[in-house]
């Protein structure tokens, strides 16, 4: 039972090694105790800041990438707008210069036919002329066989004829 109910003699040389080593550990390790901890603390806050500052770069990297997206998009927004823009003045020169090469065909082709309808009507009157003339030809022929028609007619002919 002098475990439970220690002396009184007990308590004071358990009080002076208790003393002593308080003082030792005050002495020796408490130092490097606080030393290590302050230094923990230390490496903590500079852990928090860093971490901090990396979140802010982050943030910042994030802004930044945003803003470069943005700016990509509308750069292609700009290039797919000139390139419609340029299809649209090709389709349209292709086909104002295919509307201006039908109607130089349109044109030569009318200029054809009026002239082939031109050479025809000249081909037909004087085919005409040439048959008139070769049945005028004939016809006369037979009126004037004789020698007396003939000089009437001339002289008839003549008569009728007014000169200026």
């Amino acid at each position: 039972m002098s475990l439970i109910n220690p002396g009184f003699g007990l308590v004071i040389w358990m009080t002076i090694a208790f003393g002593i080593l308080l003082w030792i550990l005050a002495k020796f390790a408490w130092p490097a105790i606080t030393d290590a901890l302050a230094e923990r603390e230390k490496s903590i806050e500079e852990a928090l800041l860093s971490a901090d500052n990396a979140r802010k770069a982050m943030e910042e990297l994030k802004h930044s990438n945003e803003e470069l997206l943005n700016e990509a998009k509308d750069q292609r927004d700009a290039i797919l707008k000139e390139a419609r823009a340029l299809k649209e003045n090709m389709i349209n020169e292709a086909k104002d210069k295919a509307q201006e090469a039908a109607d130089k065909i349109v044109e030569s082709a009318r200029e054809r036919i009026e002239s082939d309808k031109k050479a025809a009507l000249v081909d037909i009157k004087n085919t005409i002329a040439t048959y008139s003339i070769e049945i005028a030809e004939k016809i006369l022929r037979e009126e004037l066989k004789d020698k007396k028609q003939q000089t009437a007619y001339a002289e008839k002919l003549l008569k009728e004829t007014t000169l200026n």
